[in-house]
């Protein structure tokens, strides 16, 4: 049904435990999705022999030798066994709520995501114990905290979505942003699907960056920089908050008026520029 991809880290020390994690969710869904690896970090060979997973090495980069987004898009679009595809964060799991959330959407283009749960997860996860998924959710109740409306870890759509990606470099602030205001100047549908989508972002550390800001959990330098620039700046850019529809266990839902009224705002200038100084300024702290 789904065909879910993703941009490795290389899978050294903290990482490759919770990039195990992360696929290892993936190949529980039921029924099960075909996952592709991109990327020639260190240890994605490894890993996608192991996990009898496909694994493309060949992807664009720039001169920092960090991969575009639009690369391993466009790749997955034309290899994929599946006409809906999922492009995750390698370090997020994924949950049993996660197939028939994708399953009850019924247009023929849209867009879905949702905010994340973060949470500190130091160790391999047995995901041979039966009840591995209940253990995850308690800890969540307990110890995780729901991100933000401008964090966004995943997303599915349609094989033919028309994404347009420019040469945005993975890991790096703006692009996810930029894609929900692009589908969205489409007329394509974004959806919002965190009441429905329990999603786990397993915490980790910006040291494979040297541009890696710990205090504010991101990576800056000049990717960021570009990647801002690519998308035309903070006028060109979208969260959560947008979202033109709310997923709910019950069916769609329009989320409340005063984001619908803002949400569509930011489709126009002057509006625009005002919020896009306010996600400067949520950017740069």
């Amino acid at each position: 049904m789904l065909t879910i991809f993703t941009i490795p880290k290389p899978f050294a020390g903290h990482i490759n435990i919770i990039q195990r994690n992360a696929i290892l969710s993936w190949l529980k869904l039921k029924p099960k999705c075909e996952v592709v690896l991109f990327g020639d970090e260190e240890g994605i060979a490894e890993a996608a022999k192991e996990f009898g997973v496909l694994h493309i090495p060949d992807i664009e980069k720039n001169e920092l030798g960090t991969p575009f987004l639009n690369s391993a898009f466009n790749l997955a679009q034309k290899v994929a066994k599946n006409d809906f595809l999922v492009y995750i964060n390698a370090d997020v799991i994924l949950l049993n709520d996660f197939i028939p959330a994708v399953k009850s959407i019924k247009k023929p283009l849209f867009l879905m995501a949702g905010r994340r749960w973060d949470l500190d997860i130091k160790e391999e996860i047995d995901f041979g114990n039966f009840d591995w998924e209940q253990k995850i959710r308690d800890k969540i109740n307990k110890e995780g905290k729901l991100h933000g409306y401008s964090g966004i870890d995943y997303f599915v759509f349609p094989r033919d979505l028309p994404h347009n990606l420019p040469d945005f470099a993975v890991g790096r602030v703006g692009w996810d942003n930029w894609l929900i205001y692009h589908v969205r100047s489409l007329r394509i549908p974004v959806i919002e699907a965190t009441g429905v989508v329990t999603i786990i972002h397993q915490s980790h550390s910006f040291s494979h960056s040297q541009f890696g800001d710990e205090k504010n959990k991101k990576v800056k330098g000049p990717e960021l920089v570009k990647n801002i620039k690519l998308a035309g700046g903070f006028t060109n850019m979208g969260t959560l908050r947008d979202a033109d529809l709310i997923l709910t266990a019950q069916g769609f839902k329009k989320p409340p008026l005063p984001r619908q009224i803002f949400a569509n705002l930011s489709l126009f200038y002057p509006w625009r520029l005002i919020l896009a100084l306010k996600r400067k300024l949520q950017s740069w702290l």
